[in-house]
């Protein structure tokens, strides 16, 4: 079996790493390395993975997943660069940072494959994106688009597009998470108790996604078939073109592409 080490265990590596032991994977093929003894433990406890240091992981791991944040790669990569051995697969996890990043700072040949995850991972409803660096091959990018596959959905794109994807599903479930709070937050303003007005709009976004999951119809005939003359959903939605909600959101889309293409950029070679 692949032993896989992940570098870091923030939210994101332990999606990964609960995800992967729900998908079957044994704990005895997984590692972790963690700065805070307290996280560690609490991880080993719970998911009876090791918990080993960066030498450790990069030299017993076939596959080794970067999940640090971005601003903490350039210690973490001064690390691991002397003591990786050569033949290794890296799997960046880290937001706005290119391949070609790792490509400069590790063994020459190094493969690297870029993947924008999401925190679905949790619950085995990932959607992750992937993009192979100058050294990765196909074979490189089927083990990743097998172990990711295990927690959700896998999309092959090319690097160019991954700002863009970081920005639409890396952060897409935060921009749900906002407006199902926002919804709760209005049924309360109605009258109706906390707990119902989570219930009634949690499972109404959990039926409108099987929906455009299963259904052959786009959003657009989905949400006129709701949408009847005179009723009160075209009422609501007057009101949400009359706030720019639809611009706002295009919007916020655009800020995030933007600042993952700056994280990428704050660590270019001068």
């Amino acid at each position: 079996m692949t032993t896989i080490a992940v570098l870091g265990a923030g939210k994101i590596g332990e999606a990964l790493l609960s995800g992967l032991i729900k998908a079957g994977r044994a704990p005895s093929d997984l590692l972790f390395t963690e700065r805070f003894p307290t996280r560690a433990e609490e991880l080993t406890k719970t998911y009876g993975i090791s918990h080993v240091d960066v030498p450790a992981a990069v030299e017993r791991a076939d596959v080794i997943v970067v999940a640090v944040k971005p601003q903490d790669i350039e210690p973490l990569l001064d690390e691991v660069a002397p003591k990786i051995p050569s033949g290794k697969l890296v799997v960046s996890l880290c937001a706005g940072l290119p391949t070609k990043l790792f490509e400069r700072r590790l063994p020459e040949g190094t493969a690297v494959v870029r993947v924008m995850p999401n925190t679905p991972m949790l619950v085995g409803e990932a959607m992750a994106a992937i993009s192979g660096g100058a050294h990765a091959e196909e074979h490189h990018l089927d083990l990743v688009e097998e172990l990711l596959g295990s927690v959700g959905k896998v999309a092959r794109v090319p690097e160019s597009q991954q700002d863009a994807v970081t920005a639409l599903s890396g952060s897409g479930p935060a921009y749900f998470f906002y407006l199902v709070e926002a919804m709760i937050d209005a049924g309360i303003l109605l009258g109706i108790p906390r707990a119902t007005a989570a219930d009634l709009i949690v499972q109404s976004a959990v039926g409108a996604a099987a929906m455009l999951r299963e259904g052959d119809g786009h959003p657009v005939m989905l949400r006129e078939a709701v949408t009847s003359p005179a009723g009160t959903t075209i009422a609501g939605i007057r009101e949400l073109e009359k706030h720019g909600v639809r611009a706002a959101l295009i919007d916020a889309i655009e800020a995030a592409r933007d600042r993952s293409v700056e994280l990428g950029k704050a660590h270019e070679e001068h």
